[in-house]
């Protein structure tokens, strides 16, 4: 899969020279200065060198987001080093990590069925990455996106917000690109006549991509409905039916929303990801199939893991359910839903996602306690809930025995008020049953 998730490049003033919104294809690259998104791979390499044997100035960018299938980052940099054009590596875990934390604190899953990891790294990318690629004083970003899939829209949206005075360049829309290097064989070869070694590899059967939040495996076999989900090799974990036998007790505290420690220990906001990834691994929390709905409109399928974003997001949630009342709950799943849906679009930094989040500040504001759940394959089971100053809960006023608690002879008068409209909604004969 043509997708270069690791990394991107420069952009400078290229509206002026080439019109805001103008399509562009490699002739209009000669001469002008590029950054390449890449991650060390078939695909960076051939466009690297394309654009170089153009004429054009490159300079590649990967992005650090804690990929956890990365055992190094600087690798990259070893891989691109062949094709002559200089590797920057930015460092964006911590930008991630909050990132996550704030998908989290949204409880953001995109279709109500899987953490958008993907999505929220491009938005973390290309913020990351345009200072970098500023300084280096290039014009147009080129990003490794296929034609077909949301990270194209992503990753030039995110440019046109973020540094609307750059320009962007698709290779694998390009006609030109596409008849000349239609598969991995073609890139191969013509990498080989300039004394790179690339090799095509053999059939996958998914491709992935990776970042602090998670794993997204997509293409190839997975493309068929009829193949089972468990033909991925969790990176992250297991499937529950590889977890331990015997359930693993975990616990978190939170503080307006925000996880601030993790079994009794307090550590960053990376620190935290990291070991909640670990241990909701092992144990085969987060693992996802999804059948979504692309930007473009088709439809994808995909198999995700989240093990920590599911681990934290679910302890989070009986928090969110103790401090709010009916009307904060359905006002936030309201929320919640503009916010995943917009990471999904590309438009995390668009005014309605920014006051989207600001709504969800306040709903999360007394969103405090400490959570304690047992792991078992697969399964997150929920033990207590603790130290929530802001729990509307009342144990006297719920239950089922007598209590201290509500007056059950005070519901006559509401039952009596309800009636009122039922009846009124029967006899005009408005009820059809």
């Amino acid at each position: 899969m043509r997708n270069w998730g690791r990394g991107h490049c420069c952009l400078l003033p290229i509206a002026h020279c080439l019109g805001e919104g103008v399509k562009m294809n490699i002739d209009d690259l000669k001469d002008k200065k590029l950054g390449v998104c890449v991650s060390g791979g078939l695909d960076s390499k051939t466009v690297t060198m394309k654009l170089k044997e153009l004429g054009a100035e490159v300079v590649c960018f990967s992005a650090d987001l804690a990929q956890p299938d990365e055992e190094d980052i600087s690798n990259v940099v070893k891989k691109m080093a062949p094709c002559g054009a200089e590797t920057i590596i930015v460092d964006l875990k911590d930008a991630m990590a909050d990132a996550c934390f704030d998908m989290l604190k949204a409880q953001a899953m995109y279709d109500g069925e899987y953490w958008n990891s993907t999505g929220i790294a491009r938005a973390v990318t290309v913020k990351g990455l345009i200072p970098e690629m500023k300084k280096c004083g290039v014009e147009i970003l080129v990003h490794g996106a296929t034609g077909r899939g949301n990270d194209q829209m992503r990753f030039e949206r995110y440019t046109n917000v973020l540094a609307p005075e750059m320009g962007v360049y698709a290779p694998w829309r390009d006609p030109s690109m596409l008849e000349q290097f239609p598969g991995r064989t073609e890139m191969s070869d013509w990498l080989m006549e300039r004394g790179i070694e690339a090799f095509p590899g053999g059939k996958k059967r998914y491709s992935t991509d990776s970042n602090l939040a998670g794993l997204s495996h997509e293409a190839e076999d997975l493309e068929s409905l009829e193949t089972p989900c468990t033909i991925v090799e969790p990176e992250m974990g297991v499937w529950p039916k590889d977890a331990p036998d015997e359930d693993e007790i975990f616990t978190v505290k939170f503080e307006n929303g925000y996880a601030v420690e993790i079994n009794g220990s307090s550590v960053s906001r990376l620190e935290i990801m990291q070991m909640a990834n670990e241990i909701a691994g092992r144990n085969g929390i987060g693992m996802r199939n999804a059948l979504e709905n692309r930007i473009i409109g088709t439809k994808s399928r995909g198999v995700y893991e989240a093990p920590g974003m599911e681990l934290l997001g679910f302890c989070l949630e009986q928090v969110y359910q103790a401090v709010m009342n009916r009307d904060a709950t359905l006002l936030f799943h309201k929320l919640s839903k503009l916010v995943a849906d917009q990471v999904y679009d590309g438009r995390y930094f668009d005014p309605a996602t920014v006051a989207a989040q600001a709504a969800i500040d306040v709903l999360a504001e007394p969103a405090s306690g400490t959570v304690s759940v047992a792991l078992y394959k697969g399964n997150i089971l929920f033990n207590s809930l603790t130290d929530c100053a802001g729990s509307l809960y009342n144990e006297e006023d719920s239950s089922m025995e007598a209590s201290e608690g509500l007056n059950p002879e005070s519901a006559q008068g509401f039952a009596e008020i309800q009636s009122v409209e039922a009846r009124s909604l029967a006899r005009a004969g408005q009820i059809n049953a």
